[in-house]
């Protein structure tokens, strides 16, 4: 047999082939020149046929041929329809676009199952964890809740598998026996859900008559509102719930006249923070409930921090609440150690509390944190300063006590005080208002010129001027008009005001010319206007009335150290040194 005979027979084969796959025996031609056999080679081979082959096909009555290569047709596009809807599910169920989109993905059935039928298996259930999409599990799981709400509440006929945004959120607020807004009662109307309005409505009338019953409860009936969504509903059914009404809640309560209601919210309130604190403080086994009772008012004050008194030790002993004593001096012990902690001082009966009970370590904590806070309050950094005797002076500042003056003196003369320091400062001022209230409990005038020195030492020369500002003529004694005049002008010297300072002095060398204070002060005027012969000049006349060398030298000493102009206190100095060289040698510190 030739090739050619070979190959016709292997064509007509193949034809008759087929012929049978596509269902196409009726046509009786088998030979490989017809048009069929081209036609259903291009159908195996997945190539487009033509509208004239399709019409040939129909002429000779080939339908089933026809059908199959729709349906091949149609299957070439089913997979793009397959991506189409999983990324339409994906979408719809808010996976990530990221997630992978082939239509081969286990996810792909999950969310047609979810999505068809609202149900997943445990495999399902667990190939979504082991892939963090725990949101899906919460879907089917709200899916479900919504299939059940719709047969508790016999809305099964709504057709929507998938919880939606209007019937879901109905259904969640009956199931927690709340009242529908007027438009989702208009929406279960207009979709027929009429059993499920009837059990709204049902639940209305239950909610009306639990309000008509609490406001007989809670005395609130003079109150003319009947809508359960009402805010005294709101408010009376918090205390049916016992919760506890905000400011808000009272105030509304109080301005619309309901008194006894906002009391018995207010006992309600009191009786829960009472079994609160039983329970906090160990004292469950007290069978009295009642706000009246004595260990309510005991607990409060433990629980505010309170020193118990003597009676409420008392009580507690009596009635065995041990444990209750003990949490009590136990709170009370820390907060006085917080409140020494801050650094403020702890009263004397505090004090001889924690010695009592034991707690002599948070007596010594105290005064250290005291100690340090007072050294701040007067500007104290030497963190060497030993605590006596200064926390002793600083808590006598602290009282307004008078502290001894030759104690101060001596601490300042052994260098241990600044006698420009805050210490200093604060006892020359309590000491001025010392003598200015003794003047004004007395009338005795010499506290005048005592007060205004102390309120100079203090720096408050306003003071010192004040005080001093009085009529002369209606004093008879002239030594004390020359003490006044003398603190007065040393005052106007501390301001600058030496003009006023140098009339004060020559009056007061007036009234009493044989007492070195007035020459003194001019002496000192007259070296701050660096007029030193002058003032050496007043100096001397100082000493013939009396005033001793050594206090004339540490007036010069000061005005020398308190002068700012470097080259002034040098040319002081010089002026000193080239005078006496031996007796003013401490002028040589001023010359380096």
């Amino acid at each position: 047999m030739s090739n050619l005979d070979q190959d016709y027979e292997m064509k007509c084969k193949h034809f008759i082939f087929l012929k049978e796959k596509y269902q196409a025996n009726n046509y009786e031609d088998n030979s490989p020149h017809s048009l069929l056999y081209l036609i259903l080679r291009k159908t195996d081979l997945g190539l487009e046929i033509s509208e004239s082959e399709l019409n040939w096909l129909a002429e000779n009555k080939l339908t089933q041929v026809i059908n199959l290569i729709s349906m091949q047709k149609y299957r070439k596009g089913e997979l793009k329809r397959l991506e189409a809807e999983f990324s339409q599910l994906k979408e719809k169920y808010n996976i990530n676009r990221t997630w992978e989109s082939s239509s081969s993905s286990f996810l792909y059935p999950i969310l047609w199952k979810l999505d068809t039928q609202g149900d997943l298996d445990s495999q399902d259930i667990q190939l979504l964890r082991d892939h963090n999409l725990s949101q899906l599990i919460a879907i089917l799981q709200d899916i479900k809740n919504f299939a059940a709400l719709k047969e508790k509440y016999q809305a099964t006929g709504y057709p929507d598998l998938l919880p939606d945004k209007i019937l879901y959120p109905i259904l969640k607020k009956l199931d927690k026996f709340q009242p529908l807004d007027n438009s989702e009662d208009e929406w279960l109307w207009e979709n027929d859900l009429l059993e499920t309005i009837e059990v709204s409505e049902q639940q209305k009338s239950e909610r009306q008559a639990k309000f008509n019953q609490l406001k007989e409860k809670y005395q609130a009936t003079e109150h003319l509102d009947v809508s359960t969504s009402s805010r005294l509903c709101e408010i009376l059914q918090k205390l049916e719930d016992n919760r506890k009404l905000n400011y808000l809640d009272e105030d509304w309560l109080s301005q619309k006249g309901l008194t006894e209601t906002l009391a018995i919210a207010k006992k309600l309130e009191q009786e829960r923070e009472f079994t609160t604190l039983k329970v906090k403080y160990k004292a469950e086994k007290y069978p009295d409930t009642s706000v009246n009772s004595e260990l309510y008012v005991i607990l409060r004050k433990i629980e505010s921090g309170e020193n118990l008194s003597d009676s409420d030790l008392q009580f507690l002993a009596d009635k065995e609440l041990i444990d209750t004593l003990a949490i009590a001096n136990e709170k009370y012990a820390i907060s006085l150690q917080k409140k020494a902690a801050l650094g403020n001082f702890l009263e004397d009966a505090e004090i001889t509390w924690l010695s009592n009970h034991g707690y002599e370590n948070i007596i010594t904590f105290a005064e250290q944190k005291h100690f340090a806070s007072l050294k701040r309050k007067y500007q104290i950094i030497n963190p060497n300063l030993p605590i006596d005797p200064f926390y002793g002076i600083m808590l006598k500042l602290e009282r307004k006590e008078r502290l001894e003056s030759l104690l101060v003196i001596k601490l300042i003369e052994k260098g241990m005080l600044s006698r420009d320091g805050e210490i200093a400062r604060t006892h020359y001022r309590q000491e001025a208002e010392f003598f200015e209230k003794e003047y004004q409990r007395t009338g005795n005038k010499w506290n005048i010129p005592t007060a205004s020195k102390f309120w100079r030492k203090a720096n408050e020369i306003e003071q010192a001027l004040k005080i001093t500002n009085l009529d002369l003529g209606r004093i008879r004694e002239n030594r004390l008009k020359s003490a006044i005049l003398v603190t007065r002008g040393a005052a106007f010297r501390d301001d600058d005001q030496l003009d006023n300072a140098e009339k004060c002095a020559k009056q007061a060398m007036e009234y009493q010319p044989d007492t070195h204070q007035p020459y003194t002060l001019m002496g000192a005027i007259c070296y701050d206007r660096y007029e030193y012969p002058e003032g050496d000049y007043w100096f001397e006349k100082a000493v013939e009335f009396g005033a001793e060398i050594k206090d004339i030298d540490a007036e010069i000493k000061q005005v020398i150290r308190n002068e700012k102009d470097e080259d002034k206190r040098h040319q002081a100095a010089e002026y000193l040194l080239n005078k006496d060289a031996q007796r003013y040698a401490w002028a040589n510190n001023y010359l380096r």
